[in-house]
């Protein structure tokens, strides 16, 4: 019988030990969408035989790896104090992870001591198990759609197995809510709180690389983060704030976003006091309203690991 494609799931558990299998259940499903896996993923090495003959040498494959890319809406867990479902991905992307009990989980970026997750991505009854994953995401709020946080996890081969698909329980992943000006209640940028946004984009940008060494254990490493990304913004005036001369003078701000009215499902996205460094803005056009592209880089402060922070509540 033909295996559905639609049937995909994906199941993930914070690891203990680096690279022993979790053993996540149906309890630690996450709701995904365009959920895709590179089953495996590798450097292809040619033999390059001398031979009298022509066509191609055998080849060789090293340093396999699995890749799943999936994204997730940009929602809380419902509960205030309770972390999302997705919370253990953050983590593996570099990320701590502070509860406050009834109140918030914070999110905040570390150079050191990553977690790891396990992964099952079953599809229609086939299971690839994916051990010491790590990886990397990207935000996306677009107004007048739905939020989204998209990760791509890298993580340890294992052999795909006929497994029945497991039964999903989907917690602590709230309805999202679109990013429009009732939903997101507060933005400010460079200190004005009055500039109209279409779009945050942002990319954590860790630097993720397997490595497998004679007498070394199958790791995925996070080896730098570079986080970039870039704001799109309706034209104000020079007077309200002059993005240009700001980019010029490599003046640095800041910008922070609440977005979600109900407690458990309110996100505060916020950079570090002149965290932002701005590039060169330039001009676009949305239904005849003119429109200011703001690409900007993600720098630390003195104190490290102060990017940008995500706090729900």
């Amino acid at each position: 019988m033909a295996k559905l494609y639609r049937k995909r799931t994906v199941l993930v558990k914070t690891e203990s030990t680096y690279g022993t299998d979790s053993s996540p259940a149906g309890s630690d499903a996450v709701q995904v969408r365009n959920l895709e896996i590179t089953p495996v993923e590798s450097e292809v090495l040619s033999r390059d035989l001398i031979r009298p003959y022509l066509g191609n040498s055998p080849q060789l494959i090293a340093n396999t790896r699995v890749v799943v890319t999936f994204e997730v809406e940009y929602s809380g867990s419902g509960t205030a104090g309770t972390a999302p479902r997705y919370g253990g991905l953050l983590k593996a992307c570099g990320f701590s992870e502070t509860v406050v009990a009834s109140t918030s989980v914070t999110y905040a970026p570390v150079s050191s001591s990553f977690d790891s997750v396990t992964i099952y991505f079953s599809l229609d009854g086939v299971r690839h198990k994916v051990t010491g994953a790590r990886g990397t995401f990207s935000l996306n709020l677009t107004a007048n759609q739905i939020p989204i946080i998209s990760f791509t996890m890298t993580g340890q081969y294992n052999a795909p197995t006929d497994t029945a698909d497991p039964t999903p329980t989907y917690t602590n992943q709230a309805a999202p809510q679109i990013f429009n000006d009732t939903n997101t209640t507060a933005f400010t940028l460079f200190a004005s709180s009055s500039i109209p946004l279409q779009t945050c984009a942002l990319d954590v940008g860790n630097e993720v690389v397997y490595r497998e060494l004679v007498n070394s254990n199958k790791e995925v490493s996070i080896v730098n983060r570079a986080g970039t990304g870039s704001l799109t913004i309706e034209m104000v005036t020079l007077a309200t704030k002059d993005f240009f001369s700001n980019a010029v003078a490599g003046t640095t701000g800041a910008f922070s976003i609440t977005h979600g009215t109900t407690a458990g499902n309110i996100i505060d996205l916020a950079t570090a006091s002149g965290g932002v460094s701005l590039g060169g803005p330039t001009y676009a056009e949305d239904n005849g309203v003119v429109m200011l592209n703001l690409p900007y880089t993600l720098v630390p402060t003195s104190s490290g690991n102060d990017e940008f922070t995500l706090a729900y509540t």
